[in-house]
């Protein structure tokens, strides 16, 4: 694929998470979040976006969310987990979308809040009809999802190279 290869990205914020006692890296869906994360790969599946990776955040919240939403696409891509994911700054974010491989054409991304939104809002220089006045009217909730596209390289992203193609929240539908 070549530099200017159109590109899409899909920044996914993990469903609602349950609060027990154990370490924030280890919180496990709620009730509500186990319902919407099907919600949300019906979501993807309608998209059509055959995804070439998938990049998880280690935290189980995201992991479960990953593993109930990918059960509705036609076409399971290759997931890497990573750790980096997990708290990370809207720096380290961009950072790391730069080493995806140039053979990726769609790419999720499934994390957490405040990076999803910040990255979402960071790449979207442009946007389709009002999705970037709900995406900060809604302030990007649990299972939100926000579709980014862009032309160019993995390493050529930066803020305000993209458009907002479409944003959805589960409450939404």
């Amino acid at each position: 694929m070549s530099a200017d290869t159109p590109r899409r990205i899909v920044l996914l914020r993990h469903a609602k998470a349950d609060w027990p006692q154990v370490a924030d890296h280890d919180r496990p869906l709620a009730e509500r979040g186990r319902k919407d994360a099907p919600a949300v790969g019906l979501k993807l599946a309608e998209t059509g976006i055959a995804f070439d990776l998938a990049l998880c955040s280690t935290a189980a919240r995201t992991r479960e969310t990953w593993k109930l939403a990918v059960q509705a696409l036609p076409h399971r891509p290759k997931t890497s987990y990573e750790e980096r994911l997990y708290d990370a700054s809207l720096g380290e974010l961009i950072a790391l979308l730069n080493e995806t491989s140039d053979e990726v054409q769609d790419l999720i991304v499934i994390g957490h809040n405040p990076g999803m939104h910040a990255l979402a809002d960071a790449l979207s220089g442009r946007a389709e009809g009002d999705t970037l006045a709900r995406m900060s009217r809604t302030g990007f909730p649990t299972a939100a999802l926000a579709i980014v596209s862009f032309t160019g390289s993995w390493k050529s992203l930066e803020h305000g190279v993209g458009t907002l193609l479409d944003y959805w929240t589960p409450k939404e539908h």
